[in-house]
């Protein structure tokens, strides 16, 4: 016989399976997205990987690199607020991840300079 327990047991590990495969469908769909671009900004088309990036973060919101991206993309645009919030992003999804600590660290390290630069010749 089957309990009302088992049942919802059941229920939740079906349920969780297909969370599972929807999270890796969601990734192998916003690799390609990634990848691209990478590639077009190897070729300086911060733009392109900007709208690339963005795109794999809307299909897999977990996905980390596509944040680290980002914030490397909008770095380069000038978009220093907008990198500083995708490269927290990324740090909150891998807080383990080396790479992205370093590029957060290199960019606060920059940024926090430029921002003393600026208030010091205008004293």
């Amino acid at each position: 016989m089957i309990t009302t327990r088992s049942l919802m047991l059941a229920l939740t590990l079906v349920v969780s399976a297909s969370a599972v495969a929807t999270a890796q469908d969601a990734r192998k769909q916003a690799r390609p997205q990634v990848e691209f671009g990478i590639t077009v900004a190897q070729r300086g088309l911060w733009q392109e990987a900007v709208f690339r990036w963005e795109r794999a973060a809307e299909i897999d919101p977990t996905y980390a690199a596509a944040f680290n991206n980002l914030g490397i993309a909008y770095e380069q645009l000038g978009k220093f607020e907008q990198a500083g919030k995708a490269y927290e992003k990324a740090l909150e999804l891998e807080p383990q991840n080396l790479s992205i600590q370093q590029n957060f660290d290199l960019f606060k390290e920059i940024n926090d300079r430029a921002k003393r630069n600026t208030s010091s010749s205008g004293s």
